[in-house]
């Protein structure tokens, strides 16, 4: 026998019956028998007889498979939300297709486009630092390919999206450093482009006016995540007149670069300056001087979240009718860890 998968019409031949009596009886159709329906699933199993994937697809106007592109794998951040994005998709018997913007705009809108070309169903996005404009998301909402958004969030209406509340993550944080005795604090910020870059900002202002402390302007930098902008980051700070005690970074990798930094400068660490990061990565575990505290985001919850967001959206009935459609915008507490190295 070959261990070739035999065809609907070789088990239609050997048979002696229709293509279409095989395909129902192979489906459990009531129109079939059930001598016929034995058959026919006796010599498919002795035949090695596989269902036709890309003709069910078809059928069903659907693949199974969801993209998901997101900035850095490599980024411990973004490998647990991806574990949570492939656990939840095998659940629900969806494929993932995944690709790396690498933090490029330009790439992004590529990957849009080859994941529309490969017919996913829907896509799992989260944005680079620098995307600034958001045609190639409207493409795939003209393609009735549903988006949702996750972590790094755009600024636009109508989006489905899973992200981390940052604003309270980062009042909190301010607040455990004012606790701490610490006046004067400062803040190495992601790109003014992204969403969260504006919720830590408005967490770190509310935490200062609280506690009745007048905010300044100039003790928040914005910078582009990596080590020479965080470099250029630090010395603005180093340079205020009013010399912040503690400074909140914008992930833990920003805190690395900070803290090499200061290092460098012979600064003690937590002692002369304090810092306060967030993610709650691994990274932090293998830091010779770790941040004080970091603020916790949950990204495989994220990814779990987003992911179910998106089968259910793929399973509504009549989800071509946006002027019905609701918008799903999910928020995940946070949560902020003391480090035990610092206890």
């Amino acid at each position: 026998m070959s261990d070739k998968p035999a065809t609907i019409k070789e088990i239609a031949k050997i048979l002696g019956i229709s293509t279409s009596t095989v395909s129902r009886a192979l489906h459990d159709h009531a129109s079939i028998g059930l001598t016929t329906k034995l058959r026919v699933k006796q010599l498919a199993k002795e035949l090695n007889y596989e269902p036709n994937q890309t003709a069910i697809y078809f059928q069903k106007g659907r693949s199974y498979t969801i993209g998901v592109i997101l900035p850095e794998l490599s980024e411990a951040f973004f490998s647990a939300a991806i574990s949570g994005i492939e656990d939840t998709a095998n659940k629900r018997n969806y494929t993932v297709l995944l690709a790396q913007s690498h933090d490029n705009e330009e790439h992004e809108k590529k990957l849009v486009a080859k994941m529309k070309h490969q017919r996913v169903d829907g896509l799992l996005i989260s944005i680079t630092k620098n995307t600034s404009s958001y045609e190639h998301f409207e493409t795939l909402k003209n393609s009735n390919i549903p988006v949702v958004f996750f972590d790094r969030i755009p600024s636009i209406k109508n989006k489905h999206s899973v992200a981390c509340n940052m604003e309270t993550g980062t009042f909190e944080a301010v607040n455990f450093l004012l606790k701490q005795g610490h006046r004067t604090i400062g803040m190495i910020n992601g790109p003014a482009a992204l969403f969260a870059a504006k919720e830590r900002k408005d967490g770190y202002i509310q935490a200062l006016f609280k506690n009745r402390l007048k905010f300044d302007p100039s003790l928040v930098v914005n910078c582009d995540l990596t080590e020479e902008g965080t470099i250029k980051a630090m010395d603005e700070l180093l340079a205020q007149k009013r010399k912040p005690t503690a400074i909140v970074t914008f992930n833990d990798y920003v805190a690395l670069f900070a803290i090499r930094y200061a290092r460098s400068l012979n600064i003690e660490i937590n002692k002369e300056l304090t810092f306060v990061s967030y993610s709650n990565t691994p990274l932090i575990n293998y830091m010779d001087h770790v941040p004080i505290a970091t603020v916790e985001q949950f990204p495989y919850l994220q990814g779990q979240k987003a992911t179910d967001i998106l089968i259910d959206l793929l399973n509504k009935p009549n989800r071509k009718d946006e002027a019905e459609q609701a918008y799903y915008n999910i928020i995940v507490e946070s949560q902020l860890v003391v480090s035990s190295k610092n206890t």
